[in-house]
């Protein structure tokens, strides 16, 4: 950009900039921050245009960037993004092509040893940066060309094996990130270690959760199984990140009458299924009308956590509100048919086996998106379920408006369920049913919040703050009071005998 431009010209070539990111699908606060990522970008040398800057002047804002350790890999990534959508929409550079964006995405990865020179270094060479001597380094676009034969082989895999598409992604990041840190697949021979040092450094250098760890485990255990054919043998000890033994947030009964009152339209009756039903937030959003039974009042989970189905109850208090919501569903549903819309996704399998099956009532999802969206895989124009961020800031804004101090979110409902249905003296193992748990360990976490978990335990202090009542004497038989004493009454607003002759006395 020209430093000499007036305002209303930057001012309407940044519109232009936000009305691309909406075209890209970046939206919220995702859209804002990516704005205010490539403003900074362009003030960064207000002397030069945008058309002028030369690739060593982005690898070296790229690395000023990094030297700053307290930013994330996504806000780096949100950089690269934002910087990349600059060049690519707007500013037509012939080097921007050949930029490697993807390399800069994984700073800590490819470029640990630069950046640890350029905290000792002012001004490090951008072009050592970008390309840095190793033979078999593996970085930027060069990572896809490289090893494209291995993602290919790996997608199929996943997709042979129904995979959600969210497994997908995490995996397929997960191996990305494997091969840029070892700069290349390593040899068959080395596997184990390699898997070994990886862990550990996810452990020990960036300080993972152990739930990030054992996803990345996970991961590369299924490509060296499934894709490589080389399954895994013992990988031997490796910094294992801390596991921590967490409480689950449960709301009380009060508390829920207030979120719910909150909420209203979809989001209220998918917070009623997701507390009425112990629901997953992607087991309700993912239910088909097929998955309602009215008739025995109870709902149908298919293909769960674990690729399981359940069944659990349907709420006699969401009958109503569900029908209603279902008959709406269905004009939406009648009109996409006269639009000719592409049917619901239901899996390759079964859409070769039922190719009309997509069109039909009740394969279609119970909550609907208002829009029309692309199939990431198939890239065909259909409508979706309703995108869990919905859900969810809906429910974060219920929280906050219903005075709950507590870090609830959707899946709290479900915690909720569990420990009330406890309480009310329900059968551990018929909620461990209901909530799909593979072990009676799982739903036994519950207990902690439970009124009465086993037997009824008070505490000692209450116990002390109603002390018993002292043991009954036998009755005497009462005596004439001396002639000396009178009665008088004490403190306590009884009349015993001598009281004014013991107050004389004292």
């Amino acid at each position: 950009m020209n430093p000499q431009l007036d305002t209303q010209q930057v001012e309407a070539f940044w519109k232009r900039y936000q009305d691309a990111l909406t075209r890209r699908g970046i939206l919220g606060k995702a859209a804002e921050w990516t704005l205010k990522r490539a403003k900074h970008f362009a003030e960064a040398l207000p002397a030069v245009r945008l058309a002028d800057r030369t690739p060593q002047d982005v690898h070296a804002y790229f690395a000023r960037l990094l030297s700053r350790w307290d930013l994330k890999d996504w806000q780096i990534a949100q950089v690269i993004d934002a910087v990349q959508i600059l060049y690519a929409d707007f500013v037509k550079v012939s080097w921007a092509a050949e930029f490697p964006w993807t390399a800069w995405r994984e700073p800590h990865l490819h470029f640990a040893d630069r950046l640890a020179s350029h905290r000792a270094a002012p001004s490090p060479s951008p072009v050592e940066v970008s390309a840095r001597p190793a033979p078999d380094a593996v970085r930027g676009a060069d990572a896809d060309s490289a090893h494209a034969d291995l993602l290919d082989r790996f997608r199929r895999e996943m997709r042979t094996r129904h995979k959600a598409l969210a497994t997908e992604r995490a995996y397929e990041d997960w191996l990305r990130r494997f091969l840029a840190f070892h700069k290349g697949l390593p040899p068959r021979e080395q596997a184990e270690g390699a898997v070994r040092t990886y862990l550990s450094y996810l452990a020990q250098t960036r300080g993972v959760s152990a739930s990030t760890q054992h996803q990345a485990l996970c991961a590369l255990v299924f490509v060296y199984r499934e894709v490589l054919g080389q399954p895994l043998g013992m990988i031997g000890e490796f910094g294992k990140a801390k596991r921590p033994q967490r409480l689950p947030t449960v709301l009380s009964c009060p508390e829920m009458d207030r979120l719910l009152g909150q909420l209203d339209g979809t989001s209220l009756l998918v917070a009623m299924l997701l507390y009425g039903s112990g629901l997953r937030i992607s087991d309700c959003l993912r239910l088909r009308v097929q998955d309602i039974d009215f008739d025995y009042g109870q709902i149908v989970v298919r293909r769960g956590k674990g690729d399981k189905d359940r069944v659990t109850v349907l709420p006699d208090c969401a009958r109503e509100p569900l029908q209603e919501h279902l008959a709406r569903v269905r004009e939406l549903f009648e009109a996409d048919r006269k639009a000719g819309v592409a049917g619901v996704y239901i899996g390759e399998a079964l859409e070769r086996k039922y190719p009309a099956a997509g069109k039909k009532w009740q394969w279609q999802y119970v909550f609907p998106s208002a829009d029309l969206s692309k199939d990431p895989r198939t890239g065909v124009i259909r409508r979706h379920h309703l995108h869990r961020s919905t859900v969810h800031k809906a429910i974060a804004a219920a929280v906050g408006g219903a005075s709950i101090f507590k870090h609830a979110s959707a899946h709290t409902l479900r915690h909720s369920f569990a420990t009330h249905l406890l309480n009310a003296g329900q059968d551990i193992r018929t909620v461990q049913e209901l909530l799909g748990h593979k072990d009676v360990k799982t739903t036994m976490i519950y207990t902690h919040v439970m009124n009465r978990p086993g037997l009824a335990v008070r505490s000692p202090a209450d116990l002390r703050s109603r002390p018993a009542p002292a043991p009954e004497r036998a009755a005497r038989p009462a005596k004439a009071p001396p002639a000396e004493h009178d009665e008088a009454a004490d403190a306590d607003g009884v009349v015993r005998p001598g009281g004014l002759a013991k107050v004389a006395e004292n």
